[in-house]
């Protein structure tokens, strides 16, 4: 097996299939060698499992996955990739690629029947132009998975894994934890890759569960609320709400106090619990 930490082998492996790195697919690879097994350890690769990798780069991450799961699917969207994942990956018959954009895969179809008795999780280095598409797409399909862990720009990872409440907390925030909770595992700098990128990155885990979707009665309006409230996150809530939903203050005022919360809160100020609340209270009032 090559080893795809090492530089000398990359730089080889560009030549010999004339690749060069796309900055509009973001296509950073890892050379840090202990990155992608502490990644995989995190991530479920493990027997009984069945992984699906977004982006592949040239295998780094996909051949330690291989190495503990039953099988692994990767779906990576440059087609460049390809033959060079069929030298690099060659010796592992548990990998399978595909040539398809992640945004447009049918997940619920590939688990069906690629993961035959087999537990799913999601792992993936994940470029950062796209970080919060991909990440809503796979909470909102509501696949089942045990984690999504995955490398994302550190200022992005600091947002998901925020606790609600705190100023660090923001509308991907409250999305996130409408679907489940989001932990920051590990830091990675920024000379961890090839070409190093401007930041540093993290590696978080999201945990899919039905704690908050269960007692929230109504999905549509619970995210119209935190897409107004957060929009205009400087302002009260009263304020941001009575603008871009058109609910007087006064009604606002009054839920607000129904929750314990003061008549000045901003939503950076709100937990679950308070979200939960307010919105239920919400619905039963229209």
């Amino acid at each position: 097996m090559k080893n795809l930490t090492n530089i000398n082998v990359i730089k080889g492996l560009l030549e010999k299939y004339g690749f060069t790195f796309s900055k509009g697919l973001g296509q950073n690879f890892l050379i840090n060698p202990s990155v992608c097994p502490k990644i995989a350890e995190y991530g479920f690769a493990q027997k009984g499992y069945g992984i699906i990798e977004i982006g592949t780069g040239f295998g780094t991450l996909s051949a330690e996955l291989a190495k503990g799961a039953d099988k692994v699917v990767a779906i990576e969207i440059d087609s460049r990739l390809i033959p060079v994942l069929d030298e690099t990956m060659g010796e592992f018959d548990n990998f399978k690629v595909i040539n398809a954009d992640i945004m447009k895969t049918d997940l619920s179809a590939l688990i069906k029947s690629e993961f035959q008795g087999m537990k799913t999780a999601v792992c993936a280095n994940l470029p950062y132009y796209i970080t919060s598409p991909v990440i809503m797409m796979l909470l909102e399909s509501e696949i089942p998975v045990e984690a999504i862990t995955v490398m994302v720009q550190k200022e992005a990872a600091q947002r998901l894994c925020a606790k609600m409440g705190t100023r660090e907390s923001g509308a991907i925030t409250a999305a996130v934890n409408y679907y489940g909770s989001a932990k920051l595992l590990f830091h990675v700098s920024r000379g961890s890759f090839m070409p190093a990128p401007n930041v540093d990155s993290a590696v978080i885990q999201i945990r899919p569960d039905s704690k908050y979707r269960d007692k929230i009665q109504d999905k549509a309006l619970y995210f119209k609320v935190i897409k107004g409230a957060f929009a205009q996150r400087r302002k009260t809530l009263a304020n941001s709400l009575s603008s871009s939903m058109e609910i007087s203050k006064d009604k606002i005022y009054g839920l607000l106090e129904q929750c314990g919360l003061e008549k000045n809160s901003r939503c950076e100020q709100l937990t679950m619990e308070n979200w939960t609340d307010f919105v239920n209270l919400l619905k039963n009032s229209i």
